[in-house]
């Protein structure tokens, strides 16, 4: 697929890039996709929720009243958890919510995304930019010469670059990442995906493998 390659005033330069197949031009795995954004937001949770049980609740494990002749049901000690305040049952316990998933599924599953995004036209290649201080004003001018103000967006960089970091960081719909460290739900949580030149090229040397 050959795309053309835009300035950052949102012009069409005479430059253009074709994106390798084996990359941008697979058959999209749904289920690969499923398993990494699973494995990616299981490994954001901290698993610290934790509830007392009965046998965690402080108070006194005197029987309440008599077995029989109440009229009433048969209890036992105030920390019954039928009552208020008493132990839960079955309750949370911390616990790692991490799982192992193959590092071929993974490459999969970015493959596939990539994929699903050039399919339904949703990557535009920008040249190589740099910001010479960071302005949240600046990179917003960006966007709205490409447009895009009103998409979610991911930029990803080859390398990373702070000025544009910190430029996007007040944004609420836009994030920026380097190639190295994109990740499968940044793909599919992403409208528009926005490559500079040379992660195109960072992308082809190493997900090729």
């Amino acid at each position: 697929m050959k795309l053309s390659v835009y300035n950052i005033e949102g012009k069409e330069t005479s430059k253009s890039v074709n994106l390798n197949k084996e990359i941008f031009g697979i058959d999209p795995n749904s289920h690969a996709i499923y398993l990494d954004v699973k494995n990616y937001l299981a490994a954001q949770r901290q698993g610290t929720h934790k509830s007392k049980e009965r046998g965690e609740i402080k108070g006194s494990r005197r029987k309440l009243r008599k077995q029989k002749g109440s009229g009433a049901a048969r209890v036992g000690d105030i920390k019954n958890p039928i009552f208020r305040g008493g132990g839960r049952v079955f309750g949370p316990r911390p616990r790692n919510y991490e799982f192992k998933l193959n590092k071929k599924v993974k490459n999969i599953a970015r493959k596939s995304a990539l994929s699903q995004k050039a399919k339904n036209k949703n990557i535009i290649v920008l040249e190589d930019f740099s910001m010479e201080v960071p302005s949240t004003k600046g990179y917003a001018k960006i966007l709205s010469n490409l447009e895009q103000e009103n998409n979610k967006t991911l930029l990803i960089l080859a390398n990373s670059n702070k000025n544009i970091l910190l430029s996007s960081r007040n944004l609420k719909k836009t994030k920026v990442v380097t190639a190295s460290n994109l990740t499968t739900y940044d793909l599919v949580n992403a409208n528009k995906l926005m490559f500079v030149e040379s992660s195109i090229k960072f992308l082809e040397k190493n997900y090729k493998k």
